[in-house]
């Protein structure tokens, strides 16, 4: 569905007289089978939605290729279009329009009949949870309500492709729980590939079949969430006693512990099979008479896997190691 080589994006940056080009993606790589979902993360600045913005038509590589639902992404820009479906993070509906004219005045702009239109819209609202939200202007509507519709826009020209652009960034847990399965049930009953950028990890983890990590305009990491996890280097035990220094020396001689870490009465460490080595850790301390106040043995996340890769938490986004001004492009 999506196959991308050495794309690229240079902007022209001008400070005064001084003009410098500043690299937002550089060279990615990266391919999307059809059925997928594929999530796409990324700190603030990373080109996450630099790159998007190509894959989308939205802006135009300086260098590299693409196709994208089958159709080149520079000669045939407006066939890529024609199949894959994009839902912003800012949501395209107008407040004051009634839902359902505002979905069918969008299949149109696709050459979709109103017939098929009206058709379309009212089985994705019974898909989405809008059933009764036809005639509902979309400013009456709830957070969750108005990201369905955006899906339901997104959809109703009924693409291969859909593009979901943090589809449930502002939206409380259980909304955000319900979008989940909409997004899910859109491969598993239609078939639709799904990319989508987050900046939830928990989301990632549930819902994509693979990750892909940018950092400064390349890719860094891809892989399951599980094998992204997994490269981390094991599962990280955590003890607390007032004797941490002995602790961590016993927790060292772990079989492939790595160096054991201490802050105060504190001391981590990463092993292979974290639960089965913190039972023998602590019955080797309970022999030697160390007393433990506290112990906890924990799975690699994918927040682990973005401090490893990039040397920071996704958390840290507001940092941006590459900034994505919005400027003309030199070529």
């Amino acid at each position: 569905m999506i196959h991308a080589r050495g794309l690229s994006r240079t902007f022209a940056k001008k400070r005064g007289r001084q003009s410098s080009e500043v690299k937002a993606v550089a060279g990615v790589d990266l391919d999307v089978e059809a059925g997928e979902i594929v999530g796409f993360l990324g700190p603030n600045g990373a080109g996450k939605t630099t790159t998007m913005r190509m894959l989308t038509t939205l802006l135009a590589p300086t260098a590299g290729t693409a196709t994208v639902a089958g159709c080149d992404l520079l000669t045939d820009p407006v066939g890529v279009r024609r199949r894959i479906g994009y839902v912003s993070q800012a949501g395209s509906t107008a407040p004051e329009n009634r839902a359902g004219e505002e979905l069918v005045s969008h299949a149109r702009l696709y050459g979709v009949s109103t017939a098929d239109a009206t058709a379309r819209g009212k089985q994705l609202f019974a898909e989405l949870d809008l059933d009764g939200l036809w005639e509902r202007q979309p400013k009456a509507m709830s957070g969750g309500q108005r990201r369905r519709l955006d899906i339901a826009m997104g959809l109703v020209h009924v693409p291969g492709l859909v593009f979901l652009d943090e589809p449930t960034t502002g939206l409380d847990p259980q909304a955000r729980a319900n979008l989940w399965e909409h997004i899910e049930a859109l491969r598993r009953d239609r078939g639709t590939t799904v990319f989508l950028t987050t900046h939830y990890l928990d989301e990632a983890d549930a819902l994509c079949d693979r990750v892909l990590v940018i950092d400064k305009g390349s890719i860094v990491a891809s892989g399951t969430p599980d094998e992204l996890k997994s490269s981390v280097g094991g599962d990280l035990l955590t003890v607390t006693s007032t004797r941490a220094a002995e602790v961590a020396g016993r927790m060292a001689g772990l079989p492939g512990a790595e160096t054991a870490r201490v802050d105060g009465d504190r001391v981590t460490c990463r092993v292979p099979a974290g639960g089965a080595a913190l039972v023998a850790l602590l019955r080797d301390l309970d022999a030697a008479g160390i007393e433990v106040t506290g112990v906890e043995s924990r799975r690699p996340s994918l927040d682990d896997v973005f401090l490893t890769v990039t040397g920071r938490s996704l958390r840290d986004g507001e940092h941006p190691a590459v900034p994505e001004p919005a400027a003309e492009a030199t070529r």
